[in-house]
């Protein structure tokens, strides 16, 4: 017995359409903020980390930020306490990118 079989078991009334349903995703606009974002280095545990804070908008908008930043860039790093926190120092690609997106940054430390 197969899958289609055992679903109309379950229900006979349903008909199935084979027309699928066309998916239109809409693009994530990002909240682009007046003042600039704070990119510092830092050293936790004797390693090099990339900082990223000062975003006004939404948390979802910096977590998908964070995302973005972090497959462009091929580093790991994390999403924690209204920050970005990259594994490196990468503030100037960093900076590059977040200045191609309309946001402002201020570099901070070194």
């Amino acid at each position: 017995m197969d899958l289609q079989e055992q679903l109309k078991k379950l229900f006979p009334d349903h008909e199935v359409s084979n027309e699928s349903e066309p998916i239109t995703a809409t693009p994530h606009e990002l909240y682009v903020q007046q003042e600039p974002m704070i990119c510092k280095y830092e050293k936790r545990k004797g390693k090099p980390t990339t900082i990223i804070s000062g975003y006004e908008g939404d948390d979802e908008d910096f977590k998908i930020l964070a995302k973005e930043i972090k497959s462009k860039l091929a580093v790991g790093g994390s999403f924690k306490d209204s920050e970005i926190i990259i594994q490196g120092d990468y503030r100037d690609k960093i900076m590059k990118l977040l200045q191609e997106k309309g946001f402002k940054t201020k570099r901070v430390g070194g």
